[in-house]
């Protein structure tokens, strides 16, 4: 055995007789060396095995590889020469550790017969000897002793009478197609074969072996009996040799996997490959058929378990875990693994891919896409990753939604949604078409030093000319008005002026008095941080003496000088007279 230990598989043993009880002790073991050898000659004829004795010296006189001395004894040189002719090696082995062959020794029969054994030759012979064929001479012979056709054969020659036997009628049913010729019944061109015979036929027919159809259209051409066409299924059905190489069996009807009301709840586990040089575990969601594929660096039982770790993290624990008979799925490792999270295992049978149709079928749609793109080391995962994003986006087969949708509860945004008007464009189009229906004027723009009239909301006029300081935005600035005073203001709340503004004012004078605040409680124009709201300084303004005459004349003229007037229809001339010569 593998383990070192020996199993005796068969026991051989006889008594010796008057004239062997006389041999030296030699003899008697070199006698029940060559006995054992002829007595297991068909197994050992032929074939290298090994010799074990506990009788030392005859390892070197039967010792295949050395040559016998010259002083043997006659009857132990016949013994090596009949051993010549096996293939052998020829081992000690101490008495006390041979207790397989002493054991029978021991216990030694009291009786001088033997028993005659059959002759090997004959049984041989015997089993190969081949049957003769049936010929017409046996079919006649024996169509007379059978009883049924020899009754049929002279119903045949004298004519029919309505039968009483129903081993009749058969052959009543088939009266105008039967003659007799030669002595043998013919049914049309074939012959009535009688029932001793018939086994022997079947089994003609069956050389080859031919399978049922075509034993039965040989037969239709030679024999006939009643039910044959049973008797040759028959055959061929308890034929082991055929029982051996027979398809398998029909399909049963499909039996579904029962689907699962949410996603991740029963998962389906299996490897593809070796593929593109690599190993892939595919995974499948039963639920939403959506596929996880990772590329294997070995198929352990340790990997295994890493990356389905690393996956569970990210969508969580399942419930059922679907994998065939594989060695990493059936560890002590994986099994504790599984446990240990408190997931249900499912195997399918062995042999048996197609219980696990789900993983199986992916691996078949991974394997043909792979196929179809020129791979190479750095494109794999690029293409892997495409190939994903593909199928967890299109809608599947048998649930009729995408796997994106069932498992995540959105479509997966691709190059493709860029046909698609986008929501957020058709949105913006929607609100410049209303403001365009609304009649707005086209955007404009003002510069630096600008004049323009701001919109005024804390005093009585409506408008104040001030002068562009700064731009805070797309479409907010900053106004000086006053010589002490900043607005931040929406282009909407400005109109531009051609007519220059004077900001030199006198520090004692509130310039704009209907602004509510004096002077004195304003911050200079320096200090002043823009805030959307109108909100004045309550510090006292420190001005040095030299800036007191200074006047603040806005940027260089950047228009014509001819003289520009605002529309009458907007009544702005008279308030802008009035308030330059406030100013001034």
């Amino acid at each position: 055995m593998t383990d070192g230990t020996e199993r005796p598989i068969a026991f051989a043993s006889r008594s010796l007789s008057k004239a062997e009880r006389n041999y030296a002790q030699i003899d008697k073991e070199a006698l029940a060396t060559v006995w054992g050898v002829k007595k297991f000659h068909n197994y050992l004829f032929g074939r290298n095995f090994t010799l074990l004795t506990d009788h030392e010296p005859l390892t070197s006189i039967f010792h295949p590889s050395k040559s016998l001395p010259v002083v043997t004894a006659a009857r132990l040189q016949r013994y090596a020469l009949f051993l010549a002719g096996f293939d052998y090696t020829i081992r000690y082995k101490n008495t006390n550790l041979h207790g397989n062959a002493d054991g029978l020794s021991r216990l030694p029969l009291h009786s001088e017969t033997t028993e005659e054994e059959p002759d090997p030759v004959g049984l041989f012979y015997a089993t190969q000897f081949e049957p003769l064929p049936v010929t017409a001479e046996q079919v006649k012979r024996e169509t007379q002793r059978d009883p049924l056709l020899a009754k049929v054969h002279e119903l045949v020659m004298k004519g029919w009478s309505t039968p009483q036997d129903e081993a009749i009628k058969p052959f009543y049913q088939r009266k105008d197609e039967l003659t007799v010729h030669c002595g043998v019944l013919m049914l049309g061109h074939r012959a009535v074969i009688p029932a001793k015979l018939r086994n022997q036929v079947l089994t003609e027919l069956h050389e080859g072996p031919l399978g049922i159809v075509k034993m039965k259209s040989l037969a239709r051409s030679y024999i006939w009996w009643p039910k044959i066409d049973k008797d040759i299924e028959h055959l061929a059905k308890s034929c082991p040799g055929c029982q051996l190489q027979q398809n398998e069996a029909g399909k049963v009807p499909l039996h579904p996997w029962e689907w699962p009301t949410t996603p991740w709840q029963r998962i389906h586990l299996d490897f593809a490959g070796p593929f593109l040089g690599r190993m892939f575990l595919i995974i499948v969601d039963a639920h939403s058929k959506w596929p996880e594929v990772e590329i294997m660096p070995s198929t352990t039982s340790t990997q295994t378990i890493d990356r389905l770790r690393t996956i569970f993290a990210r969508y969580g624990v399942p419930a059922q875990v679907v994998t065939d008979n594989g060695p990493q799925f059936t560890s002590a490792e994986f099994q504790l693994f599984l446990k240990t999270n408190g997931i249900k295992h499912i195997t399918t049978a062995p042999f048996h891919p197609a219980t696990n149709g789900q993983a199986e079928r992916f691996v078949q749609s991974f394997k043909h896409a792979m196929k179809c793109e020129k791979q190479s080391a750095s494109q794999l995962k690029t293409n892997m990753a495409k190939f994903l994003l593909a199928y967890r986006n299109t809608p599947h087969s048998t649930t009729g939604e995408s796997p994106s949708v069932l498992f995540l509860g959105r479509p997966l945004r691709t190059r493709l949604d860029l046909v698609k008007p986008d929501l957020q464009r058709k949105v913006m189009n929607r609100q410049i078409d209303q403001v365009g229906r609304k009649g707005h004027s086209p955007t404009r723009q003002l510069s630096i030093g600008q004049t323009v009239m701001a919109r005024n909301y804390s005093g009585k006029d409506k408008w104040l000319p001030g002068i562009v300081r700064a731009q805070t935005g797309p479409l907010s600035y900053e106004i000086k008005v006053g010589p002490n005073r900043i607005w931040r203001r929406h282009i909407d709340q400005l109109r531009a002026l051609s007519v220059k503004v004077n900001d030199q004012s006198d520090d004692t004078a509130d310039p704009h008095p209907e602004l509510g605040e004096t002077a004195q409680n304003i911050a200079p124009a320096e200090e002043i941080v823009a805030e959307p709201d109108i909100e004045l300084a309550t510090n006292p303004p420190v001005v040095q003496q030299q800036e007191a005459g200074r006047a603040t004349t806005g940027s260089e003229q950047r228009y014509p000088t001819r003289s520009h007037q605002p529309p009458e229809r907007w009544g702005l001339n008279c308030l802008i007279r009035k308030l330059f010569k406030k100013i001034t």
